[in-house]
């Protein structure tokens, strides 16, 4: 249903010349979960806003390649086209609900919004469809709250409000961009499982993007590792966490906490979680070969020349990297 092909965004900048995504390609099936994982700065957020083509410009263009959603290219699209599939075919539910929601509209107002202008109901109709939208995602009194503003909220009725607004127009692609990193953790499970049971019910496909990899096992099918605006990784959701077959996929598995290892390392001054040495590099000053290769115990000399291939390592698993070989052996073993 949506398939993306060396998409390239890039930020022109005081700096220098950002690639915040470098050719990025990736398919999404219909009802089906795609997670996008990576460190802070990896070109996640800035994937899912190409997608919706909401990349500032200036200083943001998307540079190169295609996004086709049902066989139309959106990059091709001018702005007034773009609006009309911006809400009813592809929607967003964004990072930190307070600043994405509008602090001097009501919350029925904001939903009611995009059914008017895809739907063309009346303001008495989107009214109604705004109260059905906030019972639909489990917000009690939804005939109060839809007069009421965003303050007036907790975190986690604003985030469900989003929600209700991203599905309103019942999209065919919704987009997820860390939607549970301001919650608590009991929010936070009633919410992806709610963003579950939405998807069931309306058959939406999904694209996660966090950088929690329990939230990606517990929700995914697929899972695509992004690392300085490339994508390093992709495979099933089972086979990347039993066999990960890049160095970067590797230490974000070990830095997971692990009952067991804590059992055995309970009072024991070692007892620390397993981090990646070192950043992620500026994207304007990239190092010459592999950019993992900085923080990588398996980089050799011609990780440190050359940017390895992405290729299909094993049935459906997909690596770019020198040595995917000795880590899948190792997992093997």
């Amino acid at each position: 249903m949506l398939e993306v092909e060396g998409l390239q965004t890039y930020f022109y900048t005081r700096g220098g010349l950002v690639k915040a995504v470098d050719g990025v390609s990736f398919s999404l099936k219909r009802s089906e979960t795609l997670a996008i994982v990576g460190e802070s700065g990896c070109g996640k957020s800035v994937t899912a806003l190409s997608l919706m083509r909401l990349v500032a410009d200036p200083p943001g263009r998307i540079a190169g390649g295609s996004i086709r959603l049902d066989g139309v290219d959106l990059i091709g699209l001018d702005d007034a086209a773009m609006r009309d599939i911006r809400g009813k075919e592809i929607s967003m539910i964004f990072q930190e609900p307070m600043t994405s929601l509008n602090p001097v509209m009501t919350i029925g107002r904001q939903i009611g919004e995009a059914v008017i202008l895809h739907e063309r109901m009346s303001h008495s109709a989107a009214t109604t469809k705004a109260i059905d939208m906030l019972r639909l995602v489990g917000i009690p009194e939804p005939q109060q709250r839809v007069r009421e503003y965003p303050h007036q909220l907790s975190g986690g009725m604003r985030q469900r409000a989003m929600i209700a607004m991203a599905l309103a127009c019942n999209p065919k692609v919704l987009i997820a961009d860390e939607p549970t990193s301001a919650l608590d953790v009991t929010i936070q499970a009633q919410i992806l499982e709610l963003i579950a049971k939405l998807q069931r019910e309306l058959g939406t496909a999904v694209i996660l993007i966090t950088h929690d990899l329990g939230v990606v096992a517990e929700t995914a099918e697929r899972v695509i590792v992004m690392y300085a605006g490339r994508k390093v990784e992709e495979a099933a959701v089972e086979e990347l966490f039993a066999r990960p077959l890049h160095p970067y996929t590797h230490g974000l598995m070990r830095s997971i906490p692990r009952l067991a290892l804590m059992r055995r390392e309970a009072g024991a001054a070692a007892g620390r979680l397993q981090e990646i040495p070192g950043m992620v590099p500026a994207l304007s000053n990239l190092p010459p070969g592999c950019t993992f290769a900085p923080r990588c115990a398996f980089a050799s000399d011609q990780c440190r020349r050359e940017y390895p291939r992405y290729e299909e390592k094993r049935p459906a698993h997909w690596a770019a990297c020198w040595h995917s070989d000795t880590l899948a052996g190792a997992a093997d073993a």
